[in-house]
């Protein structure tokens, strides 16, 4: 059974990521030690939580290598983003302290999900579905910008556990963002996670924009010229690469580093889910 063209089932992983949302936010306005879970419960709701990504990926699958071809738009792109981003999150948390991730990272999954079944997209390709060079382009492009964006919710973090620690103390003593800042890692440690995610992320985007060069013509019929979606995309890849040449030169670190990913991320939406958020629903082209 297909609703819209997709399947019936379509829109449980958003449901789902929402549940688990609100169990993050009871847990966090508890204050108390003694109302936090325990290890036990905290490694079966990590368990639990991989059925979801699970039927999110089919889902994605299913609504974008369809028998017309390629289907693909920005709620396609921002959904298979939101998906990769869970899925590193979930095998990180295991090994790194970044589980104060889970609330916004589960927030943004949910929104995501849901889009593919509101914004359809569009047939981009019907012969490259069966490409194996075009699968390892998206997979390649997709994982890139899924941690991108994963380092992007990650600064957002840490700009509220900035300001958190700038609060005055009687400001902060029960508010909701205290209770949830206090079950972060110290700033430092967020800061080293940010750049490691990030280094893999552009090391994965470097491949992605490099491999287009080369696939443009097979893929798509057509050599690469300089539209929007290039322009922005190399100009993201030169903000992010700028960004780790400074952080191993000078140090750059804190707001100006936060501050510095929010916008090479900016840019590298606007190279692709921007545009088709303007041609999709702007221009309905």
């Amino acid at each position: 059974m297909n609703i819209l063209g997709h399947p019936s089932f379509a829109w449980i992983p958003s449901a789902l990521y929402f549940l688990f949302f609100l169990r993050e936010i009871r847990v966090y306005s508890q204050n108390s030690e003694k109302n936090q879970d325990s290890p036990a419960i905290s490694g079966l709701s990590q368990w639990l939580l991989l059925p979801i990504i699970l039927l999110h990926g089919v889902t994605l699958h299913e609504s974008i290598f369809t028998q017309q071809g390629f289907v693909f738009g920005f709620a396609q792109a921002l959904s298979t983003m939101a998906w990769i981003g869970v899925t590193f999150f979930w095998f990180e948390s295991w090994y790194l302290p970044i589980k104060g991730l889970r609330a916004i990272i589960l927030l943004a999954a949910c929104v995501a999900a849901i889009l593919p079944i509101i914004f359809s997209g569009s047939v981009l390709s019907a012969r490259s579905i069966d490409d194996p060079w075009f699968r390892a382009h998206f997979i390649v492009a997709n994982v890139a910008y899924g941690l991108l964006s994963l380092a992007a919710l990650h600064a957002i973090l840490m700009h509220w556990q900035d300001r958190h620690l700038h609060m005055p103390s009687h400001d902060k003593a029960n508010s909701f963002f205290a209770k949830w800042g206090n079950r972060l890692p110290p700033l430092m440690s967020m800061e080293n996670i940010l750049f490691r995610i990030i280094t893999v992320g552009f090391a994965l985007l470097t491949l992605t924009v490099f491999s287009g060069l080369f696939f443009s013509q097979a893929l798509f019929g057509r050599a690469l010229f300089w539209d929007h979606k290039t322009i922005f995309g190399f100009l993201s890849w030169v903000m992010f690469a700028g960004l780790l040449i400074a952080r191993w030169r000078v140090g750059l670190r804190g707001l100006t580093a936060v501050r510095w990913v929010l916008g090479s991320f900016g840019v590298l939406l606007m190279a692709y889910v921007g545009s088709r958020f303007v041609l999709e629903v702007l221009i309905q082209r």
